[in-house]
This record gives structure tokens, sequence and C-alpha cells, in this order.
């Protein structure tokens, strides 16, 4: 069983996903810093001094006994925007991945094979799917 496990442990996709996660994570948090630090206190200050983190509903006071309850719908806000930004940025390195992906595979790069009649890249010698030799 752990012999098992090492192989699944250690196949390409998961360690390529583990460092995707990595490199996510710390993306979050740059962009967590560029949102709190620099975007909204500007955005604060236009809008009359507000820091966004600060804003909440009180629900019940702090007691000697009892934590205060408060809503902290400034922190939503900020979450809200780090996501927007975060959703943003993906969307445009997926839609420069589909780009290059698209001009490596168009159509007038590929060709029929005359065999299984799938399609094939105009360059190849043997079909992929039927191991047929191609003139």
């Amino acid at each position: 069983m752990l012999k098992e496990f090492k192989e699944f442990a250690m196949r390409g996709n998961l360690i390529d996903m583990a460092v995707g996660i990595i490199i996510g994570t710390a993306f979050g948090k740059v962009i967590t810093s560029l949102v709190n630090d620099v975007l909204m206190p500007p955005i604060g200050m236009l809008l009359g001094k507000v820091d966004f983190s600060d804003l909440g509903i009180t629900l019940h006071q702090r007691t000697a006994t009892s934590a205060a309850v408060i809503v902290k719908y400034g922190m939503f806000i900020n979450t809200i925007i780090d996501f927007l930004i975060i959703a943003f940025a993906m969307f445009m390195v997926i839609k420069q991945m589909n780009r290059f992906l698209k001009k490596e595979k168009t159509e007038d790069s590929l060709k029929e094979c005359p065999y299984c009649c799938s399609k094939i890249a105009v360059k190849a010698t043997r079909c992929p799917d039927c191991t047929s030799q191609l003139g």
C-alpha cells in the first residue's frame, strides 16, 4: 500500500497541481495586499476617508463576559474586490493560453487519415489512431 501511495504522490499531474496551488495561494496573497494596501486607501479617501476594513454593523456591544458581535461588511467588500481581480487575471491568462493553443492546432495544420478518417497533423507520416503508414 505504501508503494501504491508513493506512485500516486509522485505522478506528474499531482506534482503540477501542487505547484499550481502553491503559486495560486501566493498570487492570492499578492492580490489581497494590492486591494487592502494599494487600492482601497485611495478609494476610501475619495469616499470621505472611509477605511473599508473597519466598516461594520455592531449587533452586540462587548461586555466583560462576552465579545462584541460585529457584521464586518467592509471586509466582505475587500474580499469581493480580491475575487474580481483574481478572476479577471485568471480569465486573461486562460484567454491567452487558449489563443496560443488555437494557433498550434488550426484546421490548416490538420489533414484526414485516408484509412480511419481521423484528423492528424499535415506533417505526420503515420496515423496516431490507426497506426497506418501515410504516403
